[in-house]
């Protein structure tokens, strides 16, 4: 593996910014000082920029197999590389689902041909991510996966749910659940508040996901599973996890970037405001605020998902479910929370880098020893989000037009170069 030497760069590891130079050597950190002097090293000038430990997104739909027209693990792997992550989660909405480890196979051998950074998938709950029926094999999927999930529907039944998590705690990996309640959706497609009623839209409840969430948590306790919630909406769900928490439970969450900064009142008939769950309420924005920073929510995750064109053209009722993410989450929060003075430039971090490797068992930091995953970035950048420029296939996104600060300037994943901005010398 080459070596390489990063000089004069802030560095930020979770106490503030230090200017410093990183040795990289056999993929790992080799030492950090204000001076390094080495030779045979490849030599890169890092003035008035900013190392990260590598973005984590534990929550992306990369489309590959199956729907490669929308994305594949090249296109995505190289967004994410050009954003700054350095470990991607897919979701296994997927042909074949991997529900075995044969399914499994396609997804990986794509994963070792084409990924630019970490992809490391999930396993479906159920026999082909039905969210009922009979449950995968956890034992055998369990050493090629970051966890188990049904993605885009939640598992029906209690009986099901508690069967898959006294299976799950034995393989040492999480659930990771999509919390919906199907008898409650009746038919819907956006929030069930004052937009959709003025609107003459059909709403989904918010009990529809807190319920869930509500049952899921009274099986962690009865059976000591791993659990960790998919982008959660609601106040009622915020609250949830943070009783969780306050009872020891081994229990965490992730929000979205979109959940944040938008709620029912942003909404137009345009399918770049339709994903699943939906924006909701006032109140449940600010509650998920709340949680973001007091720690009870533990990741920023933006649910990645990919449609072409036609499929998110045909306004809130009939386009697909889902935007893109990747290419937008860190300005957006670093712009929206961190220069606003809303959370600290470490809880950022923690929510984007840390908490995501320590959850999910993820490689990387920033720290001699640490496998050399590495996020540079620009923070003084500052530029309009246009979708033309996106790298993923998916250009749907809420956030056109929005003025942001922070850019990904380099992105190392294993000690190796995988992205290189023009703003490096």
């Amino acid at each position: 593996m080459e070596r390489l030497l990063l000089k004069n760069g802030l560095i930020y590891r979770g106490f503030g910014f230090e200017r410093c130079c990183v040795l990289i050597e056999g993929g790992r950190i080799a030492k950090i000082a204000t001076e390094i002097d080495a030779e045979g090293v490849q030599t890169v000038d890092l003035a008035g920029l900013t190392m990260l430990p590598g973005l984590v997104d534990v929550h992306v739909h990369l489309r590959e197999p199956g729907f490669e027209y929308k994305e594949t693990i090249a296109s995505g792997s190289a967004a994410a590389a050009r954003a700054g992550y350095t470990a991607i989660c897919p979701m296994p909405n997927l042909n074949p689902v991997p529900d075995s480890v044969e399914h499994l196979r396609v997804q990986l051998d794509a994963i070792e041909r084409d990924a630019r950074v970490r992809v490391l998938p999930y396993a479906s709950i159920t026999a082909g991510q039905k969210g009922e029926g009979e449950l995968v094999d956890f034992e055998a999927l369990a050493p090629y996966v970051i966890g188990f999930s049904d993605d885009g529907r939640g598992v029906q039944s209690d009986d099901l749910m508690r069967e898959a998590m006294r299976r799950c705690a034995k393989t040492g990996r999480p659930i990771v659940a999509h919390c919906e309640v199907n008898d409650l959706l009746r038919g819907g497609y956006i929030h069930d508040g004052e937009y959709a009623r003025e609107h003459g839209h059909k709403g989904i409840c918010s009990e529809s996901e807190w319920r869930q969430v509500e049952r899921d948590i009274n099986l962690v306790r009865a059976t000591g599973c791993r659990y960790h919630v998919c982008h959660v909406s609601t106040k009622e769900s915020v609250a949830l996890v943070r009783r969780a928490k306050a009872e020891g439970l081994p229990v965490t969450c992730e929000t979205a970037p979109h959940y944040l900064l938008l709620n029912e009142t942003n909404l137009q008939n345009d399918g770049c405001y339709k994903m699943n769950p939906p924006l909701r309420g006032v109140d449940d924005q600010a509650a998920l605020i709340e949680g973001a920073v007091d720690g009870t929510i533990d990741v920023i995750a933006t649910d990645h998902a990919p449609h072409s064109a036609e499929e998110k053209s045909r306004g809130l009722e009939k386009s697909a479910f889902g935007i893109v993410g990747l290419e937008t989450a860190f300005p957006l929060m670093f712009t929206n929370f961190v220069q606003k003075g809303v959370m600290s430039m470490e809880r950022l971090v923690q929510m984007m880098c840390v908490n995501p490797r320590r959850i999910f068992g993820i490689p990387g930091g920033l720290n001699v020893g640490d496998v050399a995953d590495i996020a540079v970035m620009n923070l003084s950048a500052d530029y309009v989000i246009n979708p033309k420029h996106f790298v993923s296939k998916g250009k749907s996104t809420p956030f056109a037009g929005y003025k942001v600060q922070g850019d990904c300037a380099m992105t190392i994943v294993d000690g190796r170069v995988v992205f290189r901005g023009f703003d490096v010398a």
